[in-house]
């Protein structure tokens, strides 16, 4: 499995930042809430890039939200070519891929850059890549079925996300109380909890 044209994949929340200022982040993806005010952390970050995102970790239309929508996922794609592209004028790269919690909306980003460097990857060990990056992964579903479709995968990283999330459900029940309580319900229901 390639690695985006990088060598380190990180994903984190924003209180998890100042731990990687000293790791040669070369490429930062920030997906923010988008009344989120600048990060002044990555001003103690050495010579990196950075593209940020701003809408809200949510599935449904919620009033004075921001939805994820197709246009999202397609400027993450637009971001991994940009990865792939710089490829040969560097040795190796860091990519840190961040939001909130690091557990969402950062999760199905690097999904979908893992999925757009490695179309021919089976979707489930994409999904079992993912868990070794950020064990406690729980992507957006709505973001998850965008990257589907913009990568013709023909639903079937839908169809693993389902497993992801049974096999996630499985490990830790605690998912169960927090996707609850956060309005997720839909996605514990496409993990078979009921």
């Amino acid at each position: 499995m390639q690695n985006i044209a990088i060598s380190v994949l990180t994903i984190c929340g924003i209180e998890e930042l100042p731990d990687h200022r000293g790791r040669s982040v070369s490429h930062v993806l920030s997906i923010l809430d988008p009344d989120w005010p600048e990060i002044e952390t990555f001003q103690t970050y050495g010579a990196h890039q950075r593209a940020v995102l701003q809408f809200h970790d949510i599935i449904d239309p919620k009033p004075g939200h921001i939805l994820p929508v197709a246009d999202h996922v397609a400027e993450v794609l637009r971001f991994g070519e940009g990865l792939a592209g710089s490829r040969d004028g560097r040795s190796e790269g860091h990519l840190l891929v961040h939001c909130h919690m690091g557990v969402s909306r950062s999760t199905a980003a690097m999904l979908t850059l893992l999925a757009q460097a490695n179309p021919d990857e089976p979707e489930d060990r994409l999904f079992a890549r993912l868990r070794q990056i950020r064990p406690q992964a729980w992507p957006n579903s709505l973001m998850i079925g965008f990257a589907d479709d913009q990568l013709q995968r023909q639903g079937r990283l839908t169809a693993s996300l389902r497993r992801h999330y049974a096999h996630q459900i499985e490990h830790d029940p605690r998912f169960i109380d927090w996707m609850t309580r956060l309005g997720r319900g839909r996605e514990l229901d496409m993990g078979g909890h009921r």
